[in-house]
């Protein structure tokens, strides 16, 4: 079903999401400073292309708070409000709701990307 879900996503809009964070990424690293931060959009760029059979795990320190800061100012807002925009469109429909909530995740992983990793779903719920 994950497979599916992820070819669905792809074809109807992954593939936009993910060029958004792949642009994101490539203006973060035109400046030193911003490589890190550009490196982190590159990989979510890949969690927007296949976003089924994965969760997202926080976590906390004080330097990732700082960076994402500084991330939501400048990059954050614009990405989190297109997935939020996506989301509440493809819940309009009983289909698209697993969709949307995939759209919802991406958009709280944009407000703050920082000190959040990547796991699969299957090792996520065996910890």
């Amino acid at each position: 079903m994950q497979l599916l879900g992820n070819i669905i996503w792809f074809i109807f809009g992954g593939l936009w999401g993910a060029i958004s964070w792949f642009v994101a990424g490539c203006l973060w690293c035109i400046t030193i400073i911003g490589i890190p931060v550009g490196l982190q959009c590159f990989k979510i760029a890949g969690l927007s292309l296949w976003p089924f059979g994965k969760q997202v795990v926080y976590g906390t320190s004080s330097m990732s708070f700082l960076v994402n800061i500084i991330w939501l100012i400048f990059s954050g807002w614009v990405l989190a409000l297109g997935h939020l925009i996506s989301g509440i469109l493809l819940c309009i429909t009983i289909i698209g709701i697993p969709f949307g909530k995939q759209s919802f995740k991406l958009a709280q992983l944009a407000l703050m990307p920082f000190g959040a990793r990547v796991v699969s779903s299957d090792s996520y719920y065996m910890d």
